[in-house]
């Protein structure tokens, strides 16, 4: 069963289209990826999916409705989630508070908000340091804050906008594993990254674009050896004989 469908979704700012008759569709419990150049128009998509832009043209449906004129917290209750590609704690404010943020999408209790951002930093191994100030966190464990704070908002679908940017290569096997784990647990996850290696191994389909117009979809080897993908973004050591 579908629980995201995008269909011939546009979004022009003035005379730059940055998004172009784009069409996709995310099965329950999949893992999507979504890859291209710089400027590509991948964050544009997010946010036309996730409510921020109001598309040009076209229309995208979560679980079957369509989200036109809904607003980011409206579909944010409605079970999508996304994070950022720069990450912004509330530096000031410990972790806990930080996931507490998110878990306030579902309630107004502050105790049932609390036990709620218990429960994801424990999903993610990161109880340990809920008391920690937030802005003295590693890049590593800011990403982690950030995926935690979308996670406390019990999300069906997740967007996962280059959560693994700047992390070392043992972190970014790490952040591959709580992925395939939040997967396991029953989120649908859809991802931009650049780092091949991982939205490779991690994705069972992938969609590319280009100038804002999608080149290529299929599972990673059909995407690696599509020589349109090779010429645009992957150069010629990601072709599959």
């Amino acid at each position: 069963m579908k629980i995201l469908e995008v269909n011939n979704l546009t979004m022009r700012f003035g005379g730059l289209t940055a998004v172009d008759s784009l069409n996709l569709s995310i099965e329950k419990g999949e893992i999507l990826g979504l890859i291209g150049p710089n400027g590509a128009g991948k964050s544009t998509a997010f946010n036309c999916i996730a409510g921020v832009y109001t598309p040009t043209e076209g229309e995208v449906r979560f679980d079957g409705q369509i989200t036109k004129r809904e607003k980011p917290w409206d579909l944010c209750k409605r079970g999508l989630a996304r994070t950022f590609q720069i990450v912004k704690p509330f530096a000031s404010k410990s972790v806990l508070y930080n996931v507490m943020v998110g878990a306030f999408a579902t309630t107004d209790k502050r105790a049932e908000a609390e036990e709620k951002a218990i429960n994801v930093l424990k999903t993610l191994n990161f109880e340990d340091k809920k008391d920690f100030r937030s802005g003295d966190l590693t890049i590593a464990d800011r990403k982690r804050l950030e995926i935690a704070r979308a996670l406390a908002t019990e999300p069906s679908l997740l967007l996962l906008d280059e959560v693994m940017a700047g992390l070392r290569p043992g972190e970014v096997d790490e952040m591959v594993e709580i992925i395939r784990f939040l997967r396991d647990q029953g989120v649908t996850i859809f991802v931009i990254e650049h780092i091949m290696r991982a939205i490779m191994a991690l994705s069972d389909r992938i969609v590319v674009i280009h100038f804002g117009k999608k080149i290529a979809q299929g599972t990673p080897r059909e995407v690696a050896a599509d020589e349109n993908v090779i010429k645009a973004y992957l150069g010629g050591e990601y072709g599959v004989s």
